[in-house]
């Protein structure tokens, strides 16, 4: 049983290089103006780890919830004791929130892609990708897309994230990597959902091909550099969504989920803007 007598006071984040994240430098500054006690710390966690150990230091009293990025946001949605709709839909969890010794599984990715798309209808998406990010963007994108090319190395995972498509309605098609990079030049959207970028050796995740006049990027990575991908989408005069846009909102989705002040809002932008400009 929970120790009643031990206050939940952690927010912790699950990854295979939580320790390099931007979440613990976004959220502590929050916490401490807040003066609540409660603290966020990262768990490395690498891929094939001992996550049935991970799950039980969750149930620990101390605990309130857990982010998860990647490679475990499956995991995260298996290892749930209760799921939301949009996790059931994307198979990925991204947030676990403990209820006394049950885990409750959310998926804040999605809402903070719809909130960034805002609806806008696209003629054609190009995702980069086929993990818990992109599925997260599919997902935004029903209703208000044409057709989505998918491509990831994983061959597998982009057709099932294709077959996960054609279920919400959408013209949805699995590409190789290079039919992908010829495509970048003509789709008005483009998604980087994988890791490239966050070496600030990375080239643009799409290749050396143009973008379109209308295109919107929209790059997952965040990192202490401008990406490559985002430096060449901006040097073309494309709209650009990045990893900080997508960090913030996906913090933001957070508060109500955790019952924070509404103040947090506004000090959770404060700090990533204070972030971004010593980064």
């Amino acid at each position: 049983m929970t120790n009643p007598l031990v206050e939940a006071s952690r927010l912790v984040l699950i990854g295979s290089a939580a320790s390099r994240a931007m979440s613990p430098d976004l959220w502590n500054p929050v916490l401490r103006e807040l003066g609540n006690g409660w603290t966020y710390e990262p768990w490395d966690v690498p891929a094939g780890g001992d996550l049935l150990r991970t799950r039980g230091r969750l149930l620990e009293p101390d605990i309130l919830a857990a982010n998860v990025t990647m490679p475990h946001k499956h995991w995260a949605a298996e290892a749930a004791d209760r799921v939301t709709g949009p996790v059931r839909l994307s198979g990925a969890c991204n947030l676990l929130v403990r209820e006394d010794r049950e885990l409750v599984g959310h998926n804040t990715d999605i809402t903070a892609a719809e909130v960034l798309l805002g609806g806008t209808s696209h003629r054609h998406a190009l995702l980069l990708g086929a993990g818990g990010a992109a599925r997260a963007a599919l997902i935004a994108l029903r209703g208000n897309v044409g057709a989505v090319s998918i491509t990831d190395q994983d061959s597998r995972a982009a057709e099932e994230l294709t077959d996960l498509g054609l279920e919400l309605g959408i013209d949805s098609r699995t590409v190789t990597w290079r039919a992908a990079q010829d495509l970048a030049a003509g789709v008005s959207l483009v998604v980087n959902a994988t890791p490239i970028g966050k070496d600030s050796s990375d080239g643009p995740a799409w290749g050396s091909a143009p973008l379109a006049p209308d295109a919107v990027l929209y790059d997952f990575v965040y990192a202490r550099h401008a990406t490559s991908s985002v430096a060449r989408a901006r040097g073309l005069g494309v709209r650009c969504i990045d990893g900080w846009d997508h960090l913030r909102e996906q913090a933001v989705a957070m508060v109500p989920l955790l019952d924070l002040d509404g103040r947090v809002r506004g000090l959770l932008q404060e700090t990533l803007e204070d972030l971004r400009e010593r980064s």
